[in-house]
């Protein structure tokens, strides 16, 4: 298929409202105070995401197996308002719409395998935790063991489908989505913070990175997640800006990012 953009985006509190090792909680109840602190020394960029894999594997007392992922998907898998149906927009108006995210491969897997999102062609994961099957598939192709990864994971599509960088839009809300944001800054690309932290705001800011636009609940320093305020924005709103504004760029009228 010829697409003629793409967005990529991370997943975890971006375009739903869990995080990456809940999955591991969720089965393991007593890890779930540690899960915590380890998502939050990496999404501040204070320790790299091997690092935090490396201590998950360490206090896990088993895997996360295909039926403990069912069971977590059963009790709590959910989206924000509108995700997949802006997925099928893009989709459907070929943009080509890529996860790249910090998120477990199998996570994804099982999300596919239950239909529970529209089927999105590309995602960049983590392999922590893998399920057969993600081995050779060409839709887990990129691996995202460190936050590096995703720019490289995006270059690399993008370089696939011949798709110019000034028709990404990168989509993230944390620190930890900080190189992802300096590789669009430096190669043309439209930047969204969604439900941002400040951890992304800081991080751009250090390296006078522009962020295009701010999505949904934006939060200040030490300002604690307010989940009912998240589920009342509708993503299906950002389709219609990302349409608006790749409408714009097609015909070559100049786009102000800010």
């Amino acid at each position: 298929m010829k697409y003629k953009a793409l967005v990529s985006s991370d997943w975890n509190e971006c375009l739903a409202p869990c995080g990456p090792f809940d999955p591991i909680s969720f089965a393991f109840p007593t890890l779930a105070s540690r899960m915590a602190e380890i998502f939050e020394l990496y999404t501040g960029n204070q320790i790299p995401l091997t690092e935090a894999t490396s201590l998950i594997a360490e206090v896990m007392p088993g895997p996360v197996d295909q039926d403990r992922m069912d069971a977590y998907l059963d009790a709590s898998f959910a989206t924000y308002r509108g995700v997949p149906e802006l997925i099928e927009w893009c989709l459907s108006h070929d943009i080509c719409f890529m996860f790249n995210t910090t998120g477990a491969q199998g996570y994804f897997q099982r999300v596919f395998a239950r239909n529970l999102l529209p089927p999105v062609p590309i995602v960049a994961a983590n392999p922590l935790i893998r399920f057969p099957g993600a081995e050779g598939d060409p839709r887990y192709a990129h691996e995202v063991r460190e936050i590096v990864d995703k720019p490289k994971a995006t270059e690399a599509v993008i370089r696939d489908l011949g798709i110019p960088p000034a028709r990404v839009i990168v989509i993230g809300d944390s620190g930890g989505d900080g190189p992802h944001f300096q590789w669009g800054a430096s190669n043309g690309a439209f930047l969204i913070g969604s439900m941002t932290k400040s951890s992304l705001r800081s991080y751009c800011a250090r390296r006078s990175i522009e962020v295009h636009k701010l999505f949904g609940v934006s939060y200040g320093p030490g300002e604690r997640r307010n989940p009912d305020r998240e589920m009342r924005v509708n993503f299906r709103d950002l389709g219609y800006f990302i349409e608006a504004l790749l409408d714009l760029t097609s015909t070559g009228v100049e786009v102000t990012r800010g």
